[in-house]
């Protein structure tokens, strides 16, 4: 415990920037919401077009609606069909805050960054939209405010490319090898490499862990817990 105490401290302390994954980090947004409910819905909704064509099997039977935009704009980039597509997940992403659950220590730990002068964003491929909304729930926004960089409708930008995490270092005037992200999934970690930030895994569950590790990431931890410690010098 000591050691990874050390090890976190020695991942932490030079940070002074700090980039947020949005969906697993700071909330689970599709907890009482289905992810792979609305990835189905998508499907369906093509197919009701006549669309069915425009997906593969595995795409159809794939559980992130994020994978089923991504195939459709690899197809119709720029289309109105995709802008459609995504102003549909936007809306099932805002009706799925009302039911989101909040990552334990989460709040605390951002809270206690903010108050320490560390300057916070969120680099997501969620809509800023549901982002912002869920942060006023929780009284958060002063704590990101006006840095939450999400989806946008040029889709190939989104993680693993690094261009939500470069678009908040560039606005709040940040070296890369001063910024710490904290992600889920490992394009988050592909992109903190590619941006040249450090990287903190959060896997709330063993496949989570194991597709972090397997994807090269050095530090994960299963809960923000020890992260929190180790800010308040209570590790």
């Amino acid at each position: 415990m000591a050691e990874e105490a050390e090890n976190l401290r020695e991942l932490i302390t030079p940070a002074r920037f700090v980039l947020f994954d949005f969906d697993g980090p700071i909330c689970r947004l599709f907890a009482g919401h289905s992810a792979e409910q609305i990835a189905g819905d998508q499907v369906r909704w093509l197919e009701e077009r006549g669309l069915r064509g425009l997906l593969t099997k595995e795409e159809r039977e794939q559980p992130d609606p994020h994978a089923v935009l991504r195939a459709v704009d690899r197809r119709h980039p720029g289309s109105d069909l995709v802008a459609e597509l995504e102003e549909r997940l936007t809306q099932q992403e805002l009706r799925a805050v009302s039911s989101a659950w909040p990552t334990q220590y989460a709040d605390p730990l951002i809270m206690t960054w903010h108050a320490m002068g560390s300057r916070l964003a969120i680099t997501t491929n969620n809509s800023p939209k549901a982002v912002t909304r869920y942060l006023g729930t929780r009284g958060l926004s002063r704590c990101f405010q006006p840095h939450i960089y999400g989806r946008t409708q040029d889709l190939h930008l989104l993680k693993p490319h690094p261009h939500c995490l470069n678009r908040a270092l560039n606005a709040m005037g940040a070296e890369p090898a001063a910024a710490l992200m904290i992600g889920d999934a490992p394009t988050d970690y592909e992109a903190a490499r590619v941006a040249g930030v450090g990287f903190l895994g959060y896997a709330r569950n063993k496949r989570k862990e194991r597709l972090l590790r397997a994807a090269g990431v050095e530090h994960v931890v299963g809960s923000l817990e020890p992260v929190l410690k180790v800010l308040r010098g209570q590790a």
